[in-house]
């Protein structure tokens, strides 16, 4: 009996070190948006915008939610089939998410974001459908990010058009 419990244990620390892997990977895909964002409050503000532009402050903590929340969905169906199909179709979502920030702030180039972003908003779907055969649960972790996402998107292309 003592051997089972110690494999159980020794198992509940792998799930719990997978999270924090998980979160690891968010978080470098955050930071290397943070990266291209550092010091550009004034660029953003300077933009021409639409009238239902958030302000900048906003970004940041809902960023951090949804990034929470993307990084529990990947790791809640790693749990239930390892790394497959889903979770390629995870990573691909958050490399594009990395890229995203430095094509838009740090590179200036509003119409070549506009199109990253339309190929992540894909991705995301695609995760969303993959995640969904495997965990309802974590799927629907990742509708609020999808959301943001589309919003997002539609910011980019009014921007664009608008500093055109």
């Amino acid at each position: 009996m003592e051997i089972s419990q110690d494999a159980s244990r020794t198992s509940d620390r792998r799930r719990w070190w997978a999270l924090v892997g998980f979160a690891a990977a968010v978080f470098v895909a955050a930071a290397i948006g943070g990266l291209g964002v550092q010091g550009t409050t004034g660029e953003y503000a300077s933009l021409q915008q639409p009238s239902w532009a958030p302000p900048s402050w906003l970004f940041g903590p809902v960023w951090s939610l949804l990034y929470a929340l993307v990084a529990v969905a990947g790791w809640l169906v790693w749990r239930r089939v390892g790394f497959g199909p889903a979770l390629w179709a995870w990573t691909a979502q958050l490399v594009l998410n990395a890229i995203w920030t430095p094509l838009f702030f740090g590179a200036g180039e509003y119409g070549l974001a506009f199109a990253e972003i339309v190929v992540m908003w894909l991705a995301i779907g695609l995760t969303v459908v993959l995640f969904a055969r495997v965990s309802r649960v974590a799927a629907a972790l990742l509708l609020p990010y999808w959301a943001w996402v589309t919003f997002a998107a539609a910011l980019n292309l009014s921007i664009w058009q608008l500093n055109s």
